[in-house]
């Protein structure tokens, strides 16, 4: 059987839409070439696809069969226009990233404000979400790239990019004055209500992983999903929070909670920008990367 898959867009469209006229209109062809495919189709493959109603048409079982099939076909070649549109396009393509509160607050908005001023036509989707599902986005292809945090868990043809160093900083409100100026140990954590971030987030696995070292392993009292949200607790002295700095700077400038001192520096983390295959990248989302990192992509995907 060779059939001319042109029939088989034509009859996708009519099952799409139940009727000769709006699968005519929607391929901008004639009501009769729409008719002739579809009796082509039927010529060609020997079964009958349609019963004709008052509404329309209804597709016969064997319809119903072959249409399942060839939905998945039909659709997936128009994703695939769609992708070739994104990867050339700078006058309506889009820009799908994965970030998360933290990056998209304390590095990302100002990339995002100077490409909008740029490409104003272009449209951007941000996926906001920890790093392990970004992580997670990008191998799926739902992404361009993910601008996360350290430690993130990069596999097959990722690559990561450092771009900004950050830390993160214990706090606590007035109630635990008593510990202001001090020089702690990380085991008095052990002794204090504290205030974390979800499992499923690099701040806390960050944190986790550096007080297991030192033999702590904390049970916080609290577990947030939003790092403002541990700031507001901590300001009302619910317990000692461990935030990343930027979070917590107005609420320290403010004099409403401190920062509690240690005899040994956290180490920093990074914020990352991740990609995966660039043949998915967009065109936009070539330009935006470029515009992060300050390095140029060349024909193979590769920055430099």
């Amino acid at each position: 059987m060779n059939v001319n898959l042109e029939y088989y867009k034509v009859f996708y469209y009519v099952c799409a839409h139940g009727s000769l006229t709006a699968a005519a209109r929607q391929l901008c062809i004639s009501q009769p070439a729409v008719s002739q495919a579809v009796r082509q189709l039927e010529k060609e493959t020997g079964i009958k696809l349609f019963l004709r109603t008052s509404k329309g048409v209804q597709l016969t079982k064997e319809g119903e069969l072959l249409y399942r099939y060839v939905k998945a076909g039909v659709e997936s070649l128009l994703e695939g226009e769609k992708m070739v549109e994104r990867v050339l396009g700078m006058d309506m393509g889009e820009v799908r990233i994965g970030a998360s509160d933290m990056t998209l607050q304390f590095f990302l908005l100002p990339y995002l404000e100077e490409f909008h001023k740029e490409y104003p036509k272009i449209k951007v989707n941000v996926s906001n979400a920890p790093t392990p599902e970004t992580i997670k986005s990008l191998e799926e292809g739902k992404i361009d790239f993910g601008v996360v945090t350290t430690p993130c868990e990069c596999r097959g043809t990722m690559n990561q990019i450092p771009v900004k160093a950050i830390r993160n900083v214990f706090i606590a409100g007035n109630s635990f004055s008593g510990l202001k100026g001090k020089i702690l140990d990380y085991h008095a954590l052990s002794g204090l209500p504290c205030i974390f971030l979800e499992k499923n987030t690099s701040t806390r696995t960050f944190m986790d992983d550096f007080l297991l070292k030192q033999g702590i392993e904390l049970k916080p009292e609290f577990e947030l999903a939003i790092s403002d949200m541990i700031v507001q607790f901590a300001k009302r002295n619910m317990g000692v929070g461990c935030v990343m700095e930027g979070f917590a700077r107005d609420a320290v400038d403010a004099g409403d909670v401190f920062e509690l001192k240690f005899n040994m520096e956290m180490p920093s983390r990074h914020i990352c920008v991740v990609t995966g295959e660039s043949g998915l990248i967009s065109m936009p989302g070539r330009k935006l990367l470029e515009m992060i990192t300050g390095q140029k992509m060349d024909e193979n995907g590769i920055l430099h």
